[in-house]
Order: C-alpha cells, then structure tokens, then sequence
C-alpha cells in the first residue's frame, strides 16, 4: 500500500508546556512536527522543509510576530498560518489576520478546537495550490475557469495540452456530450502560436447540408442560381489560425472529402469554381460518437479520422473523475451567487451525498445546470437536497455491527464501508463522513486500512 503524505506542521510556541502538548496530540493526528522556541529555530526550520501549516504563538520573547508572518507568507505565499493568542490580545489577532494569517485561536484552548481549524487551513491550502496550478497550466482567461479538476484524469488532460498546444497539430478530442469539449480547444487554441488570430467554430450539426459546403469554402458567383456574387468562406478567413469542427461526425460525406484534401495539402476549391486555393489551417475537432461506430455507420471518413488525429485527446465523462465534483459543484457555487446577488455560500453534507450518487449522464453541463437552479432556489446561504432537483435521497445503508466491536473498530468499520461505496473516492468520503480530508487520511492510516485489499484504486 502506498503511504500517504503527511501534512508538515511547524509549531512555533516558547511555553513549553503548551508546546509538548500540541507536539504529541499532532503527532497521535498523524501531522509530522517541527517545534520551534525561538525565532532562529523557526526560520532553520522554514529554510529547510515546505510546511503546510504553521501555528505560530503571538508572544514570542525574541521576534515581532506580524513581521514573521509577512516574512513566512512572502517566501510560501501558499502556507496557512493559525496565531495562537493569549486571553485578551484578540486585537493582536486580528492584526495577525490582517497581516497573512489564516486563522487565530485564543489561549488557553482545547486541542479539540484546534484540530477543525488546522483541517480547515490543510483544505484551504489545497484549493489554493489547485487553482494556481490550473491558472498556470492553461490561461489566465475568464472562460477558462470551467475547465476544472484535480484528478489524476484531469491533470492528464492539462498535460496533453501542454504538449502539444504550441504545435500546428491538427487535434481531435473525444467525450461525451457536456464534457467540456469546446472549453478544451479554446485551451488549445488560445496557448498555441495562432492565438493571437480569431478561433473560427463551426457548429456542424447546426448547419445545412445545403449551406456547409459554401460556409466552408466559399462559392462564385456562378456557383447556383442563388449567387448574386463571390462569397468568401471560413476556411479563407481563417488561413493561419485554427478551426474548430464541433461534432465532426453530422458533417456530410462529400465535403469530408474536401476538407480531407485540405487538411492533407492546405488547399481547396470554392463552390462553383476550379481554381486551387492555399490556406494554412490548423483543425480541431470534436466528437461525441465512439470512433468505431462511427466510421462503419458511415458518418466519419477514416482517411480524415487519421488525418484530423494526429493527436487524440479524450476527455473524460464525470462520472469516471467523481473527484473533482466538490470542485466543481463549489466553482458553480460562486460564479452563480454572484451572478444573481443571492447570499448562498456553502453545500451541505446531505447535498454533496446527492451530487456524489447522480450519476451525471449529463457531464459537466448538468452539474451546472444543477447548481445554478439550486442557487436560485436556497432558503439559506446553504444548499440543501431539496434544492435539487433530485427526486430522492440515496438510502442509507444499514450496516450490523457487532456489539462487542470498540469504539475505534466501529469507526474503522464505517470509514471502510464508505470508501467502498465512494469507489475509493476520499473527497466524496470524507463528505459523507463529515469530515475534512486530511482527517481522513489520518483516519485511514491510523486504523491501517489497506485500500487495495478493498480493490479500491490508490
């Protein structure tokens, strides 16, 4: 089994009592410590290890704290910070606040209170170290924020178009309906060499049979009797940027060939006329339809199924990277209470245990659409399951417990049977669960669950 990475904690507290205290109940939470006592201790320490946490106590002999924070958070912008504070210096807390700290908790205090506060920060690091990820691996662009994830399907994804973006590859992606197709190749385009040049879409199952080929190419004037003059098609416009063929499949036949011929020579004839034109277009194109099926019913060349991939590039449905539904379902969360003003901010436990059981044939797109109507719909700043749109809950299972079993076995008992249910999901367990999931790793190596024992991938 594959041990999981501990959360690093850097605890940075000169009463020594206190000190020894927090170092052993962290330690039995399965958080690796480094304790500091002085200001030079702690920046050996800090130069040495990335933390994730550090829990810094305000009364320091040696050191002005708000400075040290600064100096922390300038150096690993992403490190939560938790102040530890003496009873009546919450102003010096909240300065602490002000200057970087995530959080602050008042002395004396139970460890109990602590634990949800440093889970808190562990989860808050992540969303951070994910977004930053994202931004740097695709775009700075608004449009790009939907294209999420931070399962391992994903990341795959992001490295695909890091590879081959600043290529004159032509691309073909595949993914069901509402995957994020188009999304994908506005990433391509807008990171290639071209992007600084219109991204042309044709919507192919949109457009007539009896307008493709025109649209395309063009026509002249004595093309058909409609023709009252020379047309310019999208293929001209587009010489030296990108075309995006949405469903590459619903186009006919007879114009798969020309574009064929273009895509393996960079040259076409209008509607109506002889004459060979060039143009320079790099291709990408989408399609909902497996490959296979599609070819022997007819609806797809295989000549330009080879030359369209020269690169292929399959997204994954949501249902195979239920890992990145919290992400998700949070990212539509804040984009649609903002949108329509509403006070809504959180999704509750009962919700996520809905979303993680959908089954979402609807993709991204769906999970959308969901959260968009639940904004609208809350009673409260929270989303609750009769906000959605989902006609019953999941049943509970009823699980026999065996009444000789300890406190510690039922809890082994539990977590287990709910990573099975979540196929091995942590996020979705740990939503179901109640808790946060660096309280879950910690759980699940302390209790030694071997996840491959359950055939549960790690």
């Amino acid at each position: 089994m594959t041990e999981t990475k501990r959360p690093k904690i850097l605890l940075i507290e000169d009463e020594s009592v206190l000190a020894n205290s927090l170092h052993q109940h962290l330690c039995e939470e399965n958080y690796s410590v480094d304790t500091a006592d002085t200001l030079q201790k702690a920046r050996d320490f800090f130069s040495n290890e990335i933390y994730d946490v550090i829990l810094l106590s305000l009364q320091l002999s040696d050191v002005d704290s708000f400075e040290l924070i600064q100096c922390f958070k300038q150096d690993s912008p992403v490190v939560e910070i938790i102040a530890l504070t003496n009873y009546g210096t919450i102003s010096r807390a909240i300065e602490a606040v002000k200057s970087g700290a995530f959080f602050f908790v008042e002395k004396p205090f139970d460890f109990a209170e602590l634990l949800p506060l440093i889970e808190l920060a562990l989860e808050h690091r992540t969303l951070v170290t994910q977004n930053k990820s994202f931004s740097h691996q695709l775009s700075t662009r608004d449009f790009y924020a939907e294209v999420l994830g931070a399962s391992k399907q994903m990341q795959n994804v992001y490295d695909r178009i890091n590879a081959i973006a600043k290529t004159d590859a032509d691309v073909l992606i595949i993914g069901e309906s509402g995957t994020g197709k188009e999304l994908i190749a506005n990433a391509i385009h807008y990171n290639s060499l071209r992007s600084h040049r219109p991204f042309h879409k044709v919507n192919c199952a949109a457009l007539p049979k009896e307008l493709f080929e025109s649209e395309l190419f063009g026509h002249s004037v004595d093309a058909h009797p409609l023709a009252h003059a020379d047309k310019r098609g999208l293929v001209q416009y587009a010489n030296r940027s990108s075309i995006l063929l949405d469903e590459i499949s619903e186009v006919p036949l007879e114009i798969q060939s020309k574009i064929l011929t273009l895509v393996k020579d960079n040259s076409y004839t209008r509607l109506g006329c002889d004459e060979i034109r060039d143009s320079d277009v790099r291709f990408i194109a989408t399609t909902n339809r497996k490959l296979d099926e599609a070819i022997n019913e007819k609806l797809l060349r295989e000549d330009l199924f080879h030359a369209l991939s020269t690169i292929t590039l399959h997204v994954p449905p949501l249902r195979e990277r239920t890992d990145d539904i919290a992400l998700l379902a949070e990212h539509f969360l804040n984009i649609y209470a903002q949108k329509y003003e509403r006070n809504v901010h959180y999704i509750s436990s009962a919700s996520y245990k809905l979303l993680f059981a959908h089954s979402w044939n609807g993709n991204l797109r769906e999970l959308q659409n969901v959260i968009e109507r639940a904004v609208l719909l809350a009673k409260s700043e929270k989303i609750e399951p009769s906000d959605l749109p989902f006609e019953t809950e999941p049943k509970n299972e009823v699980y026999e417990v065996p009444t000789e079993l300890t406190l510690d076995q039922v809890e082994k008992l539990v977590i287990t049977k709910t990573l099975q249910k979540t196929l091995g999901n942590k996020q979705a367990a740990a939503q179901i669960l109640g808790i946060y999931r660096p309280r879950l790793y910690a759980k699940i190596k302390r209790h030694r669950i071997d996840l491959k024992k359950l055939s549960i991938q790690e």
